[in-house]
């Protein structure tokens, strides 16, 4: 069995763990943030005392046998609800966000059940290459893939009207380069996506944005990046 001392300085270390990736999440109000990622760390590290040394006053006895590792797989697994939830959450625009929070989440997990399982060296490193990930490799995530960004611009129209001058407006655009056109009936709207080159710089998509939102058949425009 475990000493009190022991079950304190693990459940502590797991809470610290926790609270160090908490916070880079946080500072972007991000949907699971510090309580988020400190109390799955420490839930994780609870699972994994009980997982290992839980059932010591019925070990030994006869007929008895148990794998130390079965309760704590499970949190492996179950982990993903909160992770699937944190991605929902973030869901705006037809875009999907939050995935590298829930993958944040799956880490701080395993960083509990190893600080459970006494190993500290391996939940400290695992921590500071977490949050060197997270945060001070996203600089250079942003630069290196900026280039490769696409842009959709959604434009809703009202259905009864004729989109010919519209049409003719976008594609004679000679800066702008249309790669995809999709459009889809939403009530009594139509709803255009255009995905237009990743070479084109902001100053151009701003003022194609501008051009149409100057005609009168368009009731709104907006951008996403992808």
């Amino acid at each position: 069995m475990l000493s009190w001392n022991e079950i304190l300085i693990r459940l502590s270390l797991a809470c610290l763990f926790g609270a160090l990736i908490g916070l880079e999440r946080e500072r972007k109000n991000w949907a699971a943030g510090l309580r988020t990622h400190m109390m799955v760390c420490v839930g994780s590290c609870l699972i994994m005392m009980v997982s290992a040394f839980g059932f010591s006053d019925i070990l030994g006895t006869d007929n008895v046998t148990l794998d130390p590792s079965r309760i704590a797989a499970q949190v492996v697994s179950g982990i993903g609800f909160i992770g699937a939830g944190a991605i929902l959450f973030q869901k705006q625009g037809g875009t999907i966000r939050g995935i590298t929070t829930a993958a944040g989440l799956w880490t701080v997990a395993a960083i509990g059940l190893a600080t459970g399982g006494g190993m500290y060296f391996a939940a400290g490193s695992t921590t500071i290459i977490a949050i060197i990930i997270l945060w001070a490799l996203q600089p250079l995530e942003y630069a290196f893939l900026k280039k490769y960004k696409q842009h959709t611009i959604k434009i809703v129209t009202s259905i009864d009207v004729s989109n010919k001058d519209l049409f003719s407006k976008i594609f004679n655009q000679s800066d702008i380069k249309v790669q995809n056109l999709t459009f889809n009936r939403v009530d009594d709207t139509l709803v255009f996506q255009l995905v237009i080159e990743n070479n084109i710089s902001e100053g151009q998509i701003a003022s194609f944005v501008q051009v149409l939102k100057n005609e009168n058949l368009v009731k709104e425009v907006s951008i996403v990046t992808q």
